[in-house]
């Protein structure tokens, strides 16, 4: 699967063995991603010497940052989404909560252009709990990125159908482990 964009997830350490999770199946299936574990990131974390890439945040703008007191963030500079293959999608895996924890602890990550997603589809992640429909599993999330930046689904339908399996796995798993 070719993808422009470069994919950085920077993973809450509490979700790395979480049997449940999708960041490593995201992290194995795309060859321009990297994953990292943490709370508190550097923004060396993501730049590196030489680098010219974009920096886009995949994290939801909701009402409640305001009123938490964090800044609106920056929109993404005009022209900047045209070329996915000068952007690096930074993504924060983790629960909601941990997730927008990690975005309180980070104020480089807060001064971030947002990628922000349209019409998306529902979840199909059923083994994790969503307060709302489009709350998206990060592995979901990041594809449903590509596929808006990059002007297509089509290359993220094998990964998609095999986070399908993933599921249905994990599911009978746990129906396994409540007999």
């Amino acid at each position: 699967m070719a993808h422009q964009a470069e994919v950085l997830i920077l993973q809450h350490p509490l979700e790395a063995d979480n049997p449940k999770g999708t960041a490593r199946l995201l992290q194995l299936s795309l060859p321009r991603s990297r994953l990292l574990s943490g709370e508190v990131f550097d923004a060396l974390t993501w730049q590196q010497a030489g680098d010219t890439r974009h920096n886009l945040l995949l994290y939801p703008d909701p009402p409640s940052d305001r009123a938490a007191g964090l800044p609106l963030p920056p929109e993404p500079a005009p022209g900047l989404l045209q070329d996915p293959s000068q952007l690096r999608l930074i993504v924060l895996d983790g629960t909601w909560r941990k997730s927008r924890r990690m975005l309180y602890l980070n104020p480089s990550l807060q001064q971030l252009p947002r990628l922000l997603l349209h019409t998306l589809p529902p979840s199909n992640y059923h083994i994790r709990r969503a307060r709302r429909p489009e709350q998206l599993s990060t592995l979901e999330a990041v594809c449903a990125a590509l596929a808006q930046l990059e002007g297509g689904s089509g290359p993220f339908q094998p990964l998609l159908q095999a986070f399908d399996g993933f599921v249905a796995h994990q599911a009978d798993v746990s129906a396994f482990k409540a007999d």
